[in-house]
């Protein structure tokens, strides 16, 4: 009679238990080994970040299409079958800004690409001035010059705005090399002549020293200054100039925007809170809710932006394909706002007054919060 054997024991290499699973019940560490071939690296970051399982399909058919039905689903305690809600906002998050920014760097690269540069000077000769004697009759000649440019009385308003750019530059050029020559900075130049509506230069406050306030506060808000004036001259100026200052706000912008929503996501939640005070709902579930309906907006977002952008593909092809898509594009404008009033009263359950009432009041103060946090993201960015 043949003996039966017993089957194989597997131990958990981290602590020698004996396993049960496909997790250590002991130390949680799990069976998997790291050491795998790429593919399964690949198929471990999908997990990681979006759990690419039958999840997704549970999940973003509910988020689109049933408002309000993941957050229930969340309070009923029916979770493992759905994403995250974090993991879902953040996902979609990161992605509508990636593919919004894309498509803002196309469209500006279209428009400026047929803009006549505008001269304002090589700056490579301070580079190569050895005194700084060397250095201030440069920049005197080529501020001279600029001035003299400027006294045309018919010289246009957009050649005016080139050449105070122009000036700010060679401005900074000059200062730049005398300081790694060890000499004293040269003054802020003054106004050009001719322009009556611009102040001279030197009275705009570059320079912060409020008592109450860090040196190095002080050193970091006058720098931002500085900056920001230098931008806003460059943004009146044509040409690459221009381009250039409208990427680097616009790249800053984006890298803010991210990190200003995190910021509002609990602000929001509060508000929710303090609106459904007598609902007895905890602040978690307030925040379950909106992280759901600002991952609904970030997909929203996400979609339109890619049929926006396979829209400028086909249309000087099919034309026809470009409107459908162009229709498509109106039906989900009109659906964001249905779905956010429809998920307030599933949520909720109050009745269609004073929903309609407190959704009012509600996306007031959270636009005028919107509003806000995008005039502090480009003030930031112009500091940059």
């Amino acid at each position: 009679m043949n003996e039966l054997k017993p089957a194989p024991v597997l131990l958990c290499a981290n602590c020698s238990t004996e396993l049960q699973g496909e997790f250590c019940y002991h130390c949680g560490q799990s069976v998997k080994s790291v050491l795998r071939p790429v593919s399964h690296m690949i198929e471990d970051v999908g997990d990681l970040f979006f759990h690419l399982d039958e999840r997704v399909i549970h999940t973003l058919p509910a988020l689109y299409f049933k408002p309000g039905f993941l957050t229930l689903e969340y309070f009923a305690g029916r979770r493992v079958r759905y994403i995250a809600p974090f993991r879902l906002m953040f996902v979609f998050c990161l992605l509508a800004f990636f593919f919004v920014h894309m498509m803002l760097g196309a469209a500006e690269h279209t428009s400026f690409k047929n803009e006549e540069p505008v001269a304002i000077g090589n700056t490579d000769a301070f580079v190569a001035a050895k005194t700084p004697e060397e250095v201030k009759t440069i920049y005197t000649s080529r501020i001279e010059s600029l001035e003299h440019a400027a006294d045309n009385p018919e010289l246009p308003a957009m050649a005016r705005m080139g050449i105070e750019a122009g000036q700010t530059i060679v401005w900074k050029a000059a200062n730049e090399r005398l300081i790694q020559l060890g000499a004293d900075a040269l003054p802020t130049p003054r106004a050009l002549p001719g322009n009556g509506n611009d102040r001279d230069m030197s009275t705009f406050p570059v320079e912060v020293h409020a008592w109450w306030l860090p040196s190095f506060l002080n050193e970091r808000i006058s720098e931002g200054l500085v900056h920001m004036k230098a931008n806003v001259i460059l943004l009146k100026n044509g040409g690459p100039q221009r381009q250039l200052a409208a990427r680097r706000l616009q790249d800053g912008v984006f890298g803010v925007l991210p990190q200003v929503m995190f910021v509002l996501l609990p602000i929001f939640a509060l508000i929710l809170k303090l609106f459904y005070v007598f609902r007895r709902r905890l602040y978690m579930e307030h925040f379950i809710a909106c992280l759901h309906s600002h991952a609904f907006m970030f997909l929203s977002l996400l979609i339109l932006t890619i049929l926006g952008m396979l829209a400028a593909w086909v249309r000087p092809h099919a034309g026809f394909v470009a409107s459908s898509i162009g229709w498509v594009q109106f039906a989900m404008v009109l659906w964001i706002p249905i779905y956010l009033l429809i998920m307030q009263k599933r949520v909720y359950r109050q009745g269609w007054g004073m929903t309609v009432f407190k959704y009012w009041l509600v996306g007031s103060i959270y636009f005028w919060l919107l509003v806000a946090a995008l005039c502090m993201s480009i003030v930031i960015s112009m500091a940059h």
